[in-house]
């Protein structure tokens, strides 16, 4: 008789049965016979599909969902979330690609991300995608499209504000950035679109990612649809798309606890009617990438050695930061604290040590688990990094010291 356990107490979709890690139902064992090697990431569809299910039934009606293709743009993971929301957000020329060859309507796509170089802004007009305008230049050179062709390349522009969402992993806005124009430029910028061989279709504002503090969520999308307020009155045509960002994180380490929706739910249900107020035709928009499918993904390499020096535990594996950087604490943290990590296919062994696990280059920052209690390991045991979903493979450095890039499957 099988028996089945969650995986972590934090964890809200993984479970083991008869002692090995589960991804929609199949043992990581067997998911490595499938894939014929490790390591690989695999993502569970059911529930990336359960957590849109989720934010849908919390949110309340009239706010509008789109997945942010940065967290993870795996194609069939995109083209699987693709009709379960309401839009796509892209941040290069390759991601846009992706977005269209999932089947988004371009009309639902927008495009962000400093730097894009004229032929990405080209294509992109040419797609009759949504365009958040991060500068002067952009506009420029959007015009110059829109004058010379058929075409009058749809924006919006992205504003820096001058909040920041307070205690968010990233703050992608407030203060000196690259991200956007600065709020205090916007009206003049606005007020010079008039008869340029431009669609102005409204802001996209984003001002942090990674926060677990509902109230600082709430506080950033009230400054955010004030500020869009503001800034509609100097517009050269009804604002029609009103992005508030997202910043909605996930619990990585101990102590901390997954976001509580109901506050952020209930702020957003009195902001609709001041948006239907002050800008009747705009859609108001969360642009959410981790927190859909951050959750939904582990990574899964292989003890290759079992090594103990003066009297500590290494478990060297075949993964490591040149497929999962985050998970090494070489991608945005300040002191380094371990992911969620767990030895897949002993789940439930009662034979417990502290360990390390590292993976095969030559650098001490090639770390997956710093002296963490593990279930007693040995060689060709199945290692799996959780939390893996979002900012996983295409975050990290995988041509490093040219060993293999690992393969994904969603399942």
């Amino acid at each position: 008789m099988s028996s089945s356990t969650p995986v972590h107490t934090a964890h809200p979709y993984f479970r083991s049965v008869d002692g090995e890690l589960c991804i929609s139902g199949v043992p990581v064992s067997e998911l490595a016979a499938r894939v014929g090697r490790t390591p690989f990431y695999a993502y569970d569809r059911n529930a990336i599909t359960r957590r849109i299910t989720e934010l849908r039934a919390a949110l309340p009606h009239g706010v509008e969902l789109h997945y942010a293709v940065k967290a993870n743009p795996m194609p069939a993971l995109v083209a699987h979330i693709r009709p379960l929301v309401d839009g796509l957000d892209v941040a290069s020329g390759r991601e846009m690609q992706i977005a269209l060859d999932a089947g988004a309507d371009p009309a639902t796509v927008s495009f962000a991300g400093p730097g894009k170089t004229d032929a990405e802004l080209e294509r992109a007009a040419a797609s009759g995608i949504v365009i958040n305008v991060e500068s002067e230049r952009e506009l420029r050179v959007l015009c110059a499209i829109g004058t010379r062709g058929r075409i009058r390349p749809r924006v919006a522009i992205r504003v820096n504000p001058d909040f920041e969402l307070k205690t968010s992993g990233m703050k992608m806005g407030g203060g000196p950035k690259q991200f956007g124009i600065d709020a205090e430029r916007v009206p003049e910028v606005l007020r010079g679109m008039a008869g340029a061989p431009l669609e102005f279709v409204g802001f996209h504002i984003f001002s942090g990612s990674q926060n677990l503090r509902a109230e600082a969520i709430v506080e950033a999308q009230q400054k955010a649809v004030a500020l869009a307020t503001a800034l509609a009155r100097h517009a050269p045509a009804p604002v029609r798309l009103l992005n508030i960002g997202g910043g909605f994180g996930i619990p990585y380490f101990p102590g901390e606890k997954p976001l509580d929706l109901g506050p952020i739910a209930a702020n957003l249900a009195k902001l609709l009617p001041q948006v239907r107020r002050s800008v009747p035709q705009a859609a108001l928009v969360l642009e959410l990438g981790r927190y859909i499918v951050g959750e939904a993904g582990v990574y899964v390499c292989r003890v290759i050695d079992r090594k103990i020096s003066r009297g500590h535990v290494f478990l060297v594996t075949d993964g490591g930061l040149h497929h999962h950087l985050a998970a090494s604490g070489n991608f945005g943290q300040v002191i380094r604290k371990n992911y969620p990590v767990v030895v897949a296919n002993r789940m439930d062994s009662p034979t417990r040590e502290v360990a390390s696990v590292v993976g095969p280059l030559c650098t001490p920052l090639d770390l997956l688990a710093d002296r963490m209690e593990l279930a007693r390991a040995e060689e060709g045991d199945l290692i799996a990094v959780l939390q893996s979903g979002a900012y996983g493979l295409t975050a990290s450095p995988t041509a490093f010291l040219g060993h293999p890039p690992p393969a994904e499957i969603l399942v």
